[in-house]
């Protein structure tokens, strides 16, 4: 298949070689010197545009050969045979090569540049060859230079421009006209041509065929067109050179002598061919533009048809409808014929143009609404807006309207997108309400809370002078102020102490974390020893750990470790974690207390081996009155106020609590203070003499947790 096209492609190329050598003799035969100007030199360019670019070159070679011999054996000398062919040879190849491009990569007249850099280009080569037509007549004596130069010049422009572009890619455009408009457009370009050039004495009638002309370019398909053009050449530059027609009457009145009928002939077809390839090419243009544009409106039909969940409504200037789209059809229940022609107003309740003009700050006035509506910059879903279906239901759409803008910059109509968001607006309102109302159930529990902790506070004040006056009574009765007692009634006296001294304790919780919580509390800085107020707190509570089995360890830097602090808020601190891991260890366990110092921060570790607390519940250890699910079912005492007590005092020493436990491996609490409180650390100077004795704190007891 491949060879074939090769030998046909090939067979072509030789019968068109042949055609310029029989074109070529036939329009310089028996010539007076007046007719070597119509040598063939488009059909040379067209050669050019088909040879492959490696054969190019013996192509260029076989036309200056077949030039120089046709003119030859027209009649010309063969100096002026070979002045004449390498101009004829030269000025093809400008043309080919402005044309077409240094690669052949151009060959294609479908673009305002594709015609313009075509007339660029043969204007170019017909400049060349009358440049070495003259030169040549200048050189061999052989008639005038001028005239030799002008004739052939314009002969070889007439002649690249008629044939040229049927070697070129035309516009894909097929004709406009039906078989009889095409039939009567050539029996009147056939019929009237011959007529207009058979008369001679009225030159300005054989421009009555440039209407036909036009008539055909807009008309017809390109290369008919282009044909129609050929036909009218032919037949004009034919009868003048036989003596026919405006151009040969008069001939030897203009001072041109034999070249004057065939300039005139040629300066015709040029003008035909400028008056009809740009009207060739716009109408190629506007067809396609046509086109596109039925096809876009084609799609966006279909995109409008296809888009059911959004309503698109387009309207003229004054707002009347003019197109609803299925999906408009659908969402507000009215059927095409119900609303075409109406206003928009249709699907508003008045009440809520009103809402929309008060929260735009604009007129009371649909239109005004409308206009602000439009001006809003397109950003996002578009703006909400209530519309009033057939079926009376109010429903709120996402709303954008955007302005259409014709070829003056006047407004010829608007579209109006909207997407019915009536359940996403109903769920925020809902949502809106829903934390309104937790909102308000917020502060209900914190006025609650506030009220639960006043009610602690005061119960707590109420209840601690008859327990403190219960605990002096009690004494008395052991000291035998009120007469001896026996063992029992020592031992019921015991348990009254010891429970009093509880419910001290507890009391003392409760107000402490009433201060804390109010921010009463302040603290009294001071400069201390962190390792006397380890065994202070150590030693309040270590004599339990003696009673239950416990290994219990205290481990203290050697060097005293000032700090700037509260020492007995610091001194509760130790009492807490120490007595917890005391509480929660069994018999037979291991607690230890440490205290370590660096150039940063001292660290106060209290582990223990006892049950452990669940990881789940840890977040929760600071909580007030949380108790782990563990000392729940062991039964282990405690109010839930320690650790929280605790936390509260080590962040307002500037430090932080930790912990570290799993159940049935025991927990670790670490307290981090920071050496330095506000940019001050005591000396080791500053720090009080121990005297021996323990701090005690008030009231007296271990606390619980």
């Amino acid at each position: 298949m491949s060879q074939h096209r090769i030998s046909a492609h090939s067979a072509h190329l030789l019968v068109l070689f042949g055609a310029i050598a029989a074109i070529g003799l036939y329009a310089v035969w028996g010539g007076d010197g007046g007719a070597g100007d119509l040598w063939p030199v488009g059909l040379a360019t067209g050669a050019l545009c088909r040879v492959p670019a490696r054969a190019r070159p013996g192509a260029l070679a076989a036309l200056f050969a077949i030039a120089v011999l046709t003119m030859w054996w027209g009649g010309r000398p063969l100096d002026v045979a070979w002045g004449l062919a390498a101009g004829a040879t030269l000025g093809s190849w400008v043309v080919w090569r402005l044309t077409c491009g240094p690669e052949g990569q151009w060959t294609r007249l479908v673009s305002d540049r594709d015609v313009l850099r075509f007339i660029r280009a043969s204007i170019s080569g017909a400049l060349l060859a009358g440049l070495v037509a003259g030169a040549t007549s200048a050189v061999t004596g052989w008639g005038s230079p001028a005239l030799v130069g002008l004739a052939t010049g314009v002969a070889h422009l007439a002649c690249q421009l008629v044939v040229v572009p049927f070697f070129l890619r035309l516009q894909d455009r097929p004709s406009l006209a039906s078989a009889a408009e095409t039939a009567a457009l050539w029996v009147t370009t056939v019929a009237v041509t011959p007529l207009l050039f058979a008369s001679g004495q009225v030159p300005a009638l054989v421009f009555l065929i440039i209407p036909t002309l036009v008539w055909g370019a807009m008309r017809v398909a390109p290369r008919q067109a282009l044909w129609q053009v050929s036909a009218v050449s032919t037949v004009g530059i034919t009868m003048t050179m036989l003596g026919y027609g405006p151009f040969a009457y008069g001939r030897d009145q203009l001072g041109l002598g034999g070249y004057a009928p065939n300039l005139f002939a040629e300066l015709f077809i040029i003008a035909c061919v400028l008056a009809v390839a740009p009207l060739l090419l716009n109408v190629g243009q506007q067809v396609d533009s046509a086109r596109d544009a039925v096809a876009e409106d084609d799609n966006l039909n279909q995109i409008m048809e296809s888009a059911l969940a959004v309503a698109v409504i387009g309207t003229d200037a004054q707002g009347r409808i003019t197109f609803f789209s299925p999906g408009a059809q659908r969402l507000l229940g009215y059927g095409l014929d119900e609303v075409l022609g109406r206003s928009t107003r249709m699907f508003h309740d008045p009440a809520e143009i009103t809402a929309q003009a008060e929260a735009l700050g604009v007129a009371d006035d649909f239109d005004v609404v409308m206009q602000v509506f439009a001006d809003i910059p397109r950003f996002g879903a578009g703006r909400d807006l209530r519309y009033l279906c057939k079926d009376g239901e109010q429903r709120t759409h996402a709303t954008s309207i955007v302005r259409r803008i014709d070829g003056h910059g006047h407004t010829s109509g608007f579209v109006i997108t909207s997407d019915d968001v009536t359940e996403r607006v109903r769920a925020q309102e809902s949502l809106v309400e829903a934390l309104d109302a937790e909102r308000r159930a917020v502060d209900r529990l914190r006025q609650i809370d506030q009220i639960k902790d006043d009610l602690l506070s005061t119960v707590s004040h109420e209840l601690r002078t008859p327990i403190t006056s219960i605990v002096g009574y009690v004494e008395l009765f052991e000291d035998g102020a009120y007469g001896h007692l026996n063992a029992r009634q020592l031992a019921a006296l015991g348990r009254v102490t010891a429970n009093s001294e509880r419910l001290l304790t507890l009391i003392d919780k409760l107000l402490t974390l009433s201060r804390i919580q109010d921010e009463t509390l302040s603290l009294v800085d001071e400069p201390v020893d962190l390792c006397e107020v380890v065994r202070t707190g150590y030693d309040l509570v270590a004599n339990e750990s003696r009673t239950r089995g416990l290994d219990v360890r205290l481990e203290l830097p050697a060097a005293p470790v000032p700090f700037l602090g509260d020492a007995e808020m610091l001194e509760r601190v130790v009492v807490n974690l120490v007595d917890n891991a005391i509480k929660f260890t069994p018999p037979g366990g291991r607690v230890a207390v440490c205290l370590t110092a660096t150039a940063g921060e001292t660290l106060l570790e209290v582990s223990d081996t006892g049950i452990g607390i669940p990881a789940d519940e840890q977040e929760l250890l600071f909580t007030r009155f949380f108790r782990s699910s563990l000392a729940k079912e062991q039964q282990i005492p405690g109010s839930g106020l320690g650790l929280s007590i605790t936390r509260a005092v080590v962040e307002m020493h500037g430090g932080s609590l930790e912990v570290a436990s799993s159940p049935g491996a025991g927990t670790t609490f670490a307290v981090h203070l920071p050496r330095r409180r506000g940019g001050r650390a005591p000396a080791a100077e500053a720090l009080p003499q121990p005297n021996g004795s323990a701090r005690r704190l008030d009231p007296v007891g271990p606390p619980r947790r």
